[in-house]
């Protein structure tokens, strides 16, 4: 889709009149440029409209379109809204198969947003909107109904283009994760994600390297092989490096889950959970495409990504309930449930993390169905070692609209991962707090032997915990609740691309 600033609406345009509670059509910067028949007939429209939220594509009586845009909020209302109001203008011109429209942009400033922010934000949400998962459908006769051209009318500046380009890079690799997520598990397999990988790396700008069995084997990362022993599909370990910030500056490591299918293994999944587990590389596809928007935005930033790739299948040489699994830090887990496999793999390639010394690790993962349980699919889960880091990464999530809720870390949870015949299990003793415990799982593999995470207090709050001093600052986050999108999301059925925009969003603006 084309997304460029413009001084005034070309002819070809359909006009999209978006207008909040109270709002007045006459005041609106399009309708003084109209014919005045045309002014007529939307005052007409307006006034004999009951509805306080509604969409209707009208074809003015000189001959052109306009889309109107009636939302209950006002201008007081929250970011949050205005996110799904941008995406609305482009799901309802879809549905009317309009194919070029001109948008004001004063139209979608809201509080706290500058200027250039919210030209940011609305490309990245139109292109996420513009987006269908399509690729198994034959094309029909009068061709998908996709917007071609958006022309964003405002401030033209040098500056507001700039931020445009940035937001329509955002949403084309948030779009391109989604595609990944949605290929069928038959089709995206561990060597087709790595090569996924390898191609972004190529068009974007970043060094990928891709180990195959023969070198997992010899860094033995004994849950990654484990995990993947039930499958024909061999396993990869995708290795994505980008270093154009300073040398002094240690990286930021982001880790992403690439289960690739997952069937639960021998604790096979019921049907009706099964089917949407071709998306359980969500993490892994998040990290891919971060690591490609940073490198298209020329970010100045040292950046690692991390992808142990694998298919969770039951065959007659997966592995069991109640193996021991020896991972590549020496630490042993005791496999209580095959379908907790994700913190399985995740352990080995955080353990991998440490060859980077880096100042931040943030794993990404679609883990438990405890975190939806808890959260509903409206936001994912953030756990985190570092409490700064976890307000910093909240903020930004409700800038980019990828939500996050706090869940705690504390260590008396590290009482229910304790294993009997090895050192951690899989699965915590009883079936509550299960993303908690998955959390203080993966935290061990994060943290020195002889460390663990300190206790809260009553300063620090209910969420209280400490960094250990030689471990990095580390964030855990739990996507499976936006795996996929809802109803309200205005957006195409299938995977949500949970995580990217508020990586992007967090990692443009660390220091």
């Amino acid at each position: 889709m084309d997304i460029k600033t413009a001084a005034k609406p070309a002819s070809s345009s359909a006009l999209v009149f978006f207008l909040r509670a109270g709002d007045k059509i006459e005041k609106h910067d399009f309708f003084r440029n109209l014919a005045e028949e045309d002014k007529n007939y939307l005052r007409l429209f307006i006034k004999h409209r009951r509805d306080d939220d509604f969409s209707s594509c009208l074809l003015l009586p000189s001959g052109g379109k306009c889309l109107i845009f009636l939302a209950k909020e006002n201008k007081k209302n929250s970011l949050r809204k205005t996110i799904v109001a941008m995406r609305r203008v482009i799901s309802a011109t879809r549905r009317e198969k309009v194919k070029e429209i001109a948008v004001g942009l004063n139209d979608f400033l809201t509080h706290g947003l500058k200027t250039e922010e919210t030209a940011e934000l609305m490309a990245t949400q139109f292109e996420m909107a513009n987006f269908e998962f399509n690729d198994y459908k034959i094309k029909p006769k009068d061709g998908w109904k996709f917007v071609e051209k958006v022309s964003v009318i405002g401030r033209e500046s040098r500056t507001v283009g700039k931020a445009i380009s940035a937001g329509k890079v955002i949403g084309e690799e948030i779009n391109k994760a989604r595609t990944l997520s949605n290929t069928p598990g038959g089709d995206m397999t561990p060597a087709r994600l790595a090569e996924e990988a390898l191609k972004s790396g190529k068009e974007s700008g970043f060094r990928v390297k891709v180990l195959k069995e023969d070198e997992i084997k010899k860094l033995k990362m004994g849950g990654v092989l484990g995990v993947a022993k039930g499958s024909a599909e061999r396993p990869r370990f995708i290795i994505m490096e980008y270093f154009k910030g300073a040398k002094k500056d240690k990286p930021i490591v982001l880790v992403g889950k690439g289960v690739t299918f997952d069937t639960g293994g021998l604790n096979l999944k019921p049907d009706n959970y099964i089917y949407e587990m071709h998306m359980d590389m969500s993490g892994g596809a998040a990290v891919i495409h971060v690591m490609a928007a940073l490198a298209r935005l020329k970010v100045k930033k040292n950046i690692v990504g991390l992808v142990p790739a694998v298919e969770n299948m039951p065959s007659g040489s997966s592995y069991h309930p109640g193996d021991l699994l020896r991972t590549m830090s020496g630490k042993t887990i005791e496999v209580l449930n095959t379908d907790a496999e994700g913190r399985v793999i995740l352990a080995d390639a955080l353990e991998y993390s440490k060859k980077y010394e880096p100042q931040i690790v943030v794993d990404i993962a679609t883990l438990t169905g405890a975190a939806m349980a808890a959260l509903g699919q409206r936001a994912s889960a953030i756990f985190s070692t570092d409490r700064k880091l976890e307000k910093e990464m909240i903020e930004a999530g409700e800038k980019t609209g990828d939500y996050l809720w706090p869940l705690p870390l504390w260590e008396e949870y590290e009482e229910e991962i304790k294993g009997t015949f090895g050192d951690f299990a899989n699965i915590g003793k009883t079936r509550y707090g299960g993303a908690i415990t998955a959390a203080v799982f993966l935290w061990q593999f994060v943290k020195d032997n002889s460390l663990s995470v300190g206790p809260s207090t009553p300063k620090s709050g209910l969420r209280g915990s400490r960094r250990t001093s030689s471990a990095p600052a580390w964030v855990h986050l739990d996507i499976a609740p936006r795996m996929t999108t809802i109803e309200s999301d205005s957006l195409a059925k299938g995977a949500a691309g949970a995580s990217i925009a508020l990586l992007v969003e967090f990692l443009r603006g660390h220091r």
